[in-house]
């Protein structure tokens, strides 16, 4: 059975870049009629918050992006041990005593001598005295993955084949000094005991990719099918690292871009496929091929979500909307016909109470000096609401009349009056929603 995870610290609210790994690893899962696991990456405990926790199935549920089961790596320290254990009798795991300033000072020589800043392994020829006087001094040991050191090679399912000789590499760090497990150990041994199949993440991982596929073999584990996805930048080709702020999910959310017009972007975007709009996940899902994502930079821009929320939501029907509409305080009697109005004039749902507060209490109008007096004398012209289909015509026929005004330069002026935008929806509808005399 297919089995795909994903695997958010809650450090952080979720962000667009979290989005990709969760979306892909999802679709595959899905696709496949298999099992997607929200694992908690949470075995640090001082940064790791439940108000995260809570937040990252918000944003999923948000999005439709339900999973099977949920794992807590803070609940799974037993099974770490036991790895850690394993890896020391199978000599693969050793413990070392160096300094932050330490180890940063042979990376500096070593750069200094034109070589790659990899560790020496200057902790395999301590002794047990030795390392003993390490303790004594107050030092904790940090334990460091034994490399086999020689190449390392897959069929990445974006990138191809991929060839990484792991003598350049370091061994890689799996438990701190204070004793914390980091996420390459805590991963290795939980795709291999919850049986993942595939993983999807981003191509900043290829070199732990490299190390991980040793670790699993080494705990005698099935290596997953992997796939790393180029990573985003901003519209400008910027690093979205700087911006990852401001492009929270739950902050997108909340400014009333649509969970579909995410879906539709964040599963095209960097593939050969062209963006297209779809109605639900079960949509994306299936149209998404993990094949079509190319290696590239891939720019993201979040002013492509407003087209494509405007176009969800002129899709749906007030009935889809009742919540937003009831929020923004229209009258239930009222709702269909405000919501046939403003669909095709509105760019997220947060635009709904500014164009309620248009009919219930009047816009600011926006008169030319040049159309002062014509529009004051249109306006004597209008009467009280309540207001019909025909007003419209009729009160503009009259207008004309008085006036001689035709044309653009009759409607416009009075569109502006009225509505105090320059563009919007058909006047005749706009007028039996009036609340209020202009």
């Amino acid at each position: 059975m297919t089995t795909t995870r994903f695997a958010p610290s809650p450090t952080g609210w979720l962000h667009i870049g979290n989005l990709r790994a969760a979306l892909f690893n999802y679709a595959i899962a899905r696709k496949a009629g298999g099992e997607f696991i929200l694992r908690i990456d949470d075995t640090d405990p001082e940064r790791s918050k439940e108000e995260f926790v809570d937040g990252i199935k918000e944003d999923l549920t948000w999005l439709g992006l339900t999973w099977d089961r949920v794992e807590r790596q803070s609940e799974r320290l037993d099974r770490y041990a036991a790895a850690k254990h394993q890896l020391i009798e199978a000599g693969r795991l050793y413990e070392c005593f160096e300094t932050p300033t330490e180890l940063d000072l042979k990376r500096k020589k070593q750069l200094n001598m034109g070589k790659p800043p990899v560790y020496d392994r200057a902790a395999l020829a301590l002794s047990e005295e030795e390392k003993d006087a390490y303790r004594a001094e107050g030092r904790n040991g940090h334990w460091r993955f034994k490399l086999d050191q020689s190449r390392i090679e897959w069929t990445d399912g974006i990138l191809g084949d991929i060839s990484i000789d792991a003598a350049s590499v370091s061994d890689p760090v799996l438990i701190r000094g204070d004793g914390q497990v980091l996420y390459t150990q805590a991963s290795v041994v939980d795709d291999t005991e919850m049986g993942i199949t595939d993983v999807v993440r981003g191509s900043d991982h290829v070199t732990n990719t490299a190390t991980q596929i040793q670790m699993i073999e080494a705990i005698g584990g099935t290596v997953p099918r992997f796939a790393h996805h180029s990573l985003l930048t901003g519209p400008q080709g910027e690093a979205l690292s700087k911006r990852l702020g401001t492009l929270a999910l739950r902050d997108l959310r909340k400014s009333g871009v649509a969970a579909e017009a995410v879906l539709s972007l964040m599963a095209r975007l960097g593939s050969s496929d062209p963006v297209e709009l779809r109605a639900n996940v079960q949509e994306v899902v299936e149209g998404f091929d993990l094949s079509k994502f190319g290696s590239a930079p891939t720019k993201f821009d979040a002013d492509d979500l407003g087209p494509l929320t405007a176009r969800h939501l002129a899709n749906l029907s007030h009935e889809d909307v009742a919540a937003e509409l009831a929020t923004a305080e229209v009258p239930s009697e009222l709702q269909p016909a405000f919501w046939a109005v403003v669909k095709d004039n509105i760019n997220t749902l947060a635009d709904l109470p500014e164009w309620w507060a248009v009919f219930r209490d009047g816009a600011t109008p926006l008169v030319e000096d040049e159309d002062k007096d014509f529009v004051a004398e249109a306006f004597a012209m209008l009467g009280d609401p309540p207001y019909d289909q025909n007003t419209w015509s009729d009160w503009t026929s009259a207008v004309k009349e008085a006036t001689g005004r035709k044309g653009k330069g009759l409607f416009m002026p009075l569109r502006k009056a009225v509505t105090g935008r320059a563009q919007g929806p058909e006047m005749a509808d706009v007028m039996p929603l009036l609340q209020v005399k202009p």
